[in-house]
């Protein structure tokens, strides 16, 4: 059986695909630096699926052990690749931070897979921070890439660059990147969910309130052009998510790509305010979450969602989950949480 090299994947995305993978039948290797994810979420895997996924750990920062990581394992015929520090917010203060291990980490990978001696389907972890501030709502596909706010997006923007112009150039890559939104929720069976070593997000920061390890959370703006003045996100439910990268791997490993390059919005398709999330947070769990308004925070804008029509049409994607349902699995995590 032929395997899926998933980099990063004892994070919350890679994890959860990961689960996805196995389930449809796909033999998967993990590798991860481990630098904002534990080693338990394979654990956690395993509970799930009945089995153990292979796991390396590699810093893809480091061309010679990508290379010797391929050396030995000739079977690989697709990659789905994760790996990346991810918080806007961050990476405005580490700008360099993110350039080295974002920018590096992909064109180290690409580089490697570019000698390899068999054909390549590349899943990429993208982001919808690349359209930068859009000018219209919701974003689609056909809208250029615009300046990311942030040197977290600009990091996926260049990423997306570099697997253009590697796919152009060495036909044996073939590649697909998942433009997605805010991923939120835990597996259902709550064997796995979010659990990084820091967090700037939302709604992890939301549920650790609601259990008492914070006091409050910060809402940074009410004074946005958006109906109760602050940011407006399109949230998407993590197994939703997983499910769009087993299937766009499939369409490439199936041939049925259009293109040798080809990305698509992941995301539910509506846009929810700080304010609505908090409220709607606070219905399902049934605790009062104390937050304060603060300044804007350098880096976020007012509103981004997802048009998802042609991830609908192409990929034969949808999202089966609401922000209720999102929240409620991630709350139940929080509670139950094993890592």
């Amino acid at each position: 059986m032929a395997k899926i090299l998933l980099t990063g994947a004892t994070g919350y995305i890679g994890s959860h695909t990961a689960v996805e993978l196995i389930q449809n039948g796909h033999e998967v290797l993990i590798i991860d630096n481990l630098s904002n994810s534990k080693i338990q979420a394979l654990d956690g895997i395993k509970r799930i699926t009945g089995i153990r996924p292979e796991f390396e750990q590699i810093d893809l920062r480091y061309k010679d052990q990508i290379l010797d990581l391929l050396s030995r394992h000739k079977d690989i015929e697709g990659v789905i690749h994760f790996a990346a520090f991810k918080f806007v917010s961050e990476s405005i203060q580490q700008p360099l931070k993110y350039y080295e291990n974002n920018l590096f980490s992909s064109i180290n990978l690409l580089s490697a897979l570019s000698n390899y001696n068999k054909p390549i389907s590349f899943v990429f972890s993208s982001s919808c921070t690349v359209y930068g501030i859009p000018d219209r709502l919701p974003v689609v596909e056909d809208m250029p890439m615009g300046e990311p706010t942030s040197p977290y997006g600009k990091t996926k923007m260049l990423s997306e660059y570099v697997i253009m112009d590697t796919v152009s150039q060495f036909p044996h890559i073939k590649a697909i990147s998942l433009r997605y939104f805010n991923p939120i929720g835990a597996h259902p069976s709550l064997e796995i969910g979010e659990s990084p070593l820091k967090t700037f997000n939302l709604v992890p920061i939301l549920t650790e309130v609601a259990i008492g390890k914070r006091k409050e959370i910060l809402v940074f703006g009410n004074d946005y052009p958006t109906p109760d003045g602050t940011p407006v996100r399109d949230y998407i439910y993590i197994q939703d998510l997983a499910r769009a990268h087993v299937i766009a791997y499939e369409r490439l490993k199936n041939k049925k790509n259009k293109k040798d390059y080809e990305y698509f919005n992941i995301g539910l398709g509506r846009g929810y305010s700080v304010l609505e999330v908090i409220k709607t947070f606070e219905k399902v769990s049934g605790r009062k979450i104390n937050y304060r308004i603060v300044d804007r925070r350098p880096g976020d804008i007012a509103a981004i969602y997802a048009d998802t029509k042609l991830a609908n049409n192409e990929l034969e994607w949808k999202p089966e989950h609401e922000l209720e349902f999102m929240l409620k699995t991630a709350w139940e995590w929080e509670i139950n949480k094993k890592f």
